[in-house]
Parts: structure tokens; C-alpha cells; sequence
């Protein structure tokens, strides 16, 4: 059995920052270890000497960290709007950024709840990943706002995570949750063709990093997988733009006559964007900022 003999944990984040260099991130460390996870002043923080389990678990970690594995993988698991999902190499980390889009679309499935007469609103998240922007739209709003989420996405395995973080939150919540589709494809060309047409909202954060920047992001982000961040450039030219205006030409096809798109991009690619949603016919077009007040989330509503 282990003796609690070992560091406190004050003393404990304190040697762990010297080592990941973040004094943040070294506290994440030692209270992930402790169970704590990210919530700060709860009551049962330890204040004496850690068993040397924990120490050494801890500090495994923060070699992985140092190493320079995204805190994240680290993990195994990062918040996203109140949701605990399970987050690995096979998936994108969900970012404050697309919390933000989800806001988003919460608000535009609220805006077609209304209009749907009861029925609610059918939704397709293209290019899932860890599930994240499906489960927002499904937990946020539930039945019968939503009546059902579509999550597409080409990779298998990503699709894996998916499927493990919807079978999390159906435990939890059972019949609450709204029907949720795992479908394995390209965009929304992988959806059924009975949803053609029916479809109320979709809403997506494909790539859009260009190649030409992904030698200098960041060693943790090229950490992530490539494919889920880097796209080819736009019809027009512009980088990155490729996946973004893929998706705004598959939503025309499967929206309704009051249908929308909602799709994170880079704050450059807002005006080609804008520009490009206008020629495809969509009569309400704008661009959300996030948080830090940069052009984000392109809202693209049908007109027909």
C-alpha cells in the first residue's frame, strides 16, 4: 500500500511547471491525478502529503506533456460545453472557438424549432469528430426542439470517438436524448436519400487551415490529426477555403425551403465565404464573431 509521504500539492504543481513550463497546466496535471479534474475551490482539495501513486502518476503526465502531446490527449478527455468527451489522436480537440459556433447553432435550431410545427428539427453535424457540435444541438436543446442529429465524418476512426462520447450521454440522459446517426462519409453526400430536402440545419467545422501553414503551427497542434484541420484552397483561390465551400454546396442540395448552414471558418475566409454562400442562392447571409471577437461562424440561411 502506499504511504502518504510523498509532496503536497502545492509543492507538487510547483515542480511540474518547471517541467511542462505552465504553472496552469501543471495544476490540470495533479488534479486530473486527484480526481478534481478542472473545477477550481472545491471543498475536498487535498492540503497534506500525496501517496507516492499519485506522485508518480502525475508526473508521468507531465512527461508526456513536456514531450509535447497536447494536454488533451494527455488526458484522454477535455470539456466542451458541460460535456466530458472523450478525446484522443483520432479526433480534432474541440476548441473555445467552436463552443462559440455551437451557440450559434443552438440559436438558429431554436429559430427553426419554431417554425417546424412540432415535428423538430432535423440536424446534421458534418465532419463530427469527437461528436462535439451533434451533442451540444441533442443535450442543449433535446426533444422535442430536435427531433434528430445526423454526425458524418470520412474517418472510421473518428467516428469510434464519436460513438463512445453519444453512448456516454445516452446512459446519462436515455430517452431525453434525441435519435443520434453515426454515418460514415464524405460531407453530407453519406446522409440518406430520404433526408434530401429535410434537412433544417447543418452545421460543420470542417478544415481550414491552408498547407502552407501547417509547418508553423504549433508542435501540439500538428500533434492533431492533419486531415481534420488542413484544407485545400477555395474555387477562388483562397487557402484553406476548399472543405468550407464543399459543405455550403452539399447544404444547398439536402436544406430545406428554410433550412441553414452554420460553419466555422478562419476569420479570412469570412468575405470569399459570404460571397460564395450569396451565388449558391443563400438569402441570409452573415458571419458571427467568437470570443475574442474575430469573424467565426458563417450563418448561411436558405431563400426559396
Amino acid at each position: 500500500m502506499s504511504v502518504a509521504a510523498g509532496p503536497t500539492r502545492g509543492a507538487l504543481v510547483a515542480e511540474l511547471a518547471e517541467v511542462v513550463g505552465a504553472p496552469h497546466e501543471a495544476r490540470f496535471i495533479v488534479d486530473e491525478v486527484l480526481g478534481l479534474g478542472l473545477v477550481l475551490g472545491l471543498p475536498n482539495v487535498p492540503t497534506g502529503p500525496l501517496d507516492d501513486d499519485t506522485v508518480a502518476a502525475a508526473r508521468h503526465l507531465a512527461e508526456r506533456r513536456a514531450a509535447g502531446e497536447p494536454l488533451q490527449y494527455v488526458f484522454g478527455h477535455w470539456p466542451f460545453r458541460g460535456l466530458d468527451l472523450v478525446v484522443d489522436r483520432r479526433v480534432l480537440i474541440p476548441r473555445p472557438e467552436t463552443e462559440q459556433v455551437a451557440e450559434v447553432a443552438l440559436a438558429e435550431a431554436r429559430r427553426l424549432g419554431r417554425g417546424a410545427a412540432g415535428a423538430g428539427v432535423v440536424a446534421v453535424d458534418a465532419g463530427t469528430g469527437t461528436g462535439a457540435l451533434a451533442l451540444a444541438l441533442a443535450t442543449e436543446l433535446g426533444r422535442p426542439v430536435v427531433r434528430e442529429v445526423w454526425a458524418v465524418d470520412a474517418s472510421p476512426d473518428a467516428l469510434e470517438v464519436a460513438a463512445a462520447n453519444v453512448a456516454a450521454v445516452r446512459e446519462r440522459l436515455g430517452d431525453a436524448l434525441p435519435r443520434i446517426e453515426l454515418v460514415l462519409g464524405s460531407w453530407l453526400q453519406a446522409l440518406p436519400p430520404a433526408l434530401r430536402g429535410d434537412v433544417d440545419l447543418v452545421v460543420s467545422n470542417p478544415p481550414y487551415v491552408a498547407a502552407e501553414e501547417w509547418p508553423g503551427l504549433a508542435p501540439e497542434v500538428r500533434a492533431e490529426p492533419r486531415r481534420a484541420l488542413v484544407a485545400g484552397p477555395g474555387s477562388d483561390g483562397t487557402p484553406g477555403l476548399g472543405d468550407v465551400e464543399a459543405v455550403l454546396h452539399q447544404a444547398m442540395d439536402w436544406l430545406g425551403r428554410s433550412g441553414t448552414a452554420v460553419i466555422e471558418l478562419a476569420p479570412h475566409q469570412a468575405p470569399p465565404a459570404a460571397e460564395l454562400a450569396g451565388r449558391l442562392g443563400f438569402g441570409d447571409v452573415r458571419v458571427e464573431p467568437d470570443l475574442a471577437g474575430r469573424p467565426r461562424a458563417l450563418v448561411a440561411r436558405v431563400a426559396r
